[in-house]
């Protein structure tokens, strides 16, 4: 199937490719190989580009890869939400102010989504996570 393409081929960001990359791959029939991710983003990106990003994913975690003749073939890691908290993640890991962060994020959140949090918070701390460990710790 030759789809539609996603994005435009003009010049683009790395994060915007890696985003149209990873969309690509999460509407693939099945693990698809870069020649393949090539086509559905269309336009005039090299195919080293689209290993280059392919490469970049796999080291963040974002995507796996598993040889195919001499090739690889790619899945995302985790669905569109998962990958989402994970750059989340990332993000609150290079900040050296976490607290800041968090209470600058924290105070922005509509009060559904502070509802939300708050639920999956205190169901989190329900769970017994690993007996005698700080729990305190769990947060980075």
């Amino acid at each position: 199937m030759a789809g539609k393409p996603f994005g435009n081929a003009r010049r683009r960001g790395q994060g915007q490719l890696e985003a149209q990359v990873l969309a690509a791959l999460h509407h693939a029939p099945g693990p698809p190989t870069a020649a393949w991710v090539q086509e559905r983003l269309g336009g005039d990106l090299a195919y080293t580009t689209v290993m280059t990003i392919l490469s970049r994913l796999h080291t963040k975690g974002a995507v796996t890869r598993e040889r195919a003749g001499r090739s690889y073939v790619w899945t995302p890691a985790a669905d569109e939400a998962g990958l989402a908290a994970l750059r989340m993640r990332r993000l609150l890991d290079g900040e050296t102010d976490r607290d800041a962060v968090l209470t600058s994020f924290v105070s922005a959140l509509s009060a559904h989504d502070e509802q939300l949090l708050r639920t999956l918070l205190d169901r989190a701390s329900a769970e017994d996570p690993v007996p005698g460990a700080d729990p305190e710790a769990r947060g980075g």
